[in-house]
């Protein structure tokens, strides 16, 4: 029997609109907490009467998991946590290239540069620090400037915790093996402190523990959201610096998909106005289109953001598993 491939998005939704018994269900694979997305599914369903059935886990697992299954994956869309996992799907070529109204709306260094994917938020890496110990004149430059001694047991970070990752999986893409390992080994070194993931780190600043620490930028503004008062900030480094990394949560459509349409449906009802201000609002991300209120908590505008990140491909990001060695490597795993 000849195999078909279908590799269009067109493709699938002219199968799609053969056949109606299904026609309002969508399927996820979700990397992201149930916690946070699960008020949006709801709100998408309610408001266009698509069903949608979630198995959640974590990220690089359910990549795994994709990879895996192949095209025998019940999945219609992944919807990750980073851009690695986006990215290894996509080398893969599990996924459909989506229509370019829905690409061109997202900024091009938050895309994939086939329009396999897109970010549907942004998720920046930031210095947190303790403003009644740490005077702004004083704060580090670049992520490098940690390693001096006058930071000796004062930082902290989370080596377990997927953002961390993702951010030295960064790290080795812009400075190489060898300057990745050696900086690895002088903040070790050092004293850094680990803990299990970000929200501890915040809390061991406030508790007088550290001075400074590497988390994502919304857990702090959800504690300044119980208290305005909350004794920490938080900061960037100089522009471009990898200590500045700005990650994705993202989406694409699997070329297995059953469920096409409702998947491109739900792709964009999480970039359009109402799906961008709930990202904003309730959960303190950076949204990746410019139709929304912008939330005065964020450390900085959006296009500030972008001109703090360094210039790197996301789908570069996909080599977890080297990264993982390289901390195994210098006994941080």
């Amino acid at each position: 029997m000849k195999r078909v491939l279908v590799h269009s998005l067109s493709a699938l939704l002219a199968l799609s609109a053969l056949g109606t018994a299904a026609a309002q269900e969508l399927v996820i694979y979700s990397g992201r907490s149930k916690s946070l997305v699960e008020p949006i599914i709801q709100q998408f369903e309610r408001e266009t009467g698509i069903n949608v059935r979630v198995k959640y886990g974590k990220t690089a697992e359910l990549a795994v998991l994709l990879l895996e299954e192949g095209i025998r994956s019940p999945a219609d869309l992944f919807w990750a946590q980073d851009a690695g996992a986006l990215g290894a799907v996509a080398k893969a070529d599990l996924f459909v290239k989506l229509p370019e109204s829905v690409v061109a709306r997202v900024p091009e260094q938050f895309r994939n540069e086939n329009g396999l994917w897109v970010a549907i938020t942004g998720r920046a890496r930031t210095l947190a620090y303790s403003p009644e110990r740490v005077k702004p004149e004083e704060l580090p430059k670049s992520i490098f400037d940690l390693t001096d001694p006058k930071w000796a047991g004062r930082v902290g970070w989370a080596p377990t915790n997927a953002s961390f990752q993702a951010f030295v999986t960064a790290m080795r893409v812009l400075y190489g093996e060898e300057t990745t390992k050696q900086w690895l080994l002088d903040m070790k070194a050092n004293g850094t402190k680990a803990y299990p993931k970000n929200t501890p780190i915040i809390e061991a600043i406030a508790a007088g523990e550290i001075d400074l620490g590497l988390p994502n930028h919304y857990y702090l503004l959800r504690f300044k959201k119980a208290d305005s008062k909350f004794p920490v900030a938080q900061t960037f480094f100089q522009p471009g610096d990898a200590g500045n990394l700005v990650n994705v949560a993202g989406v694409g459509i699997l070329k297995s998909a059953k469920h096409p349409k409702e998947a491109l449906a739900f792709v964009k009802y999480l970039l359009s106005e109402k799906g961008q201000q709930y990202f904003v609002s309730d959960v303190f991300e950076y949204p990746v289109t410019d139709e929304v209120i912008p939330n005065p908590n964020l450390p900085v505008a959006f296009e500030e953001l972008l001109e703090l990140t360094p210039q790197i491909d996301l789908d570069d990001l996909d080599d977890l598993k080297g990264t993982l060695e390289l901390l195994r490597e210098v006994g941080l795993l």
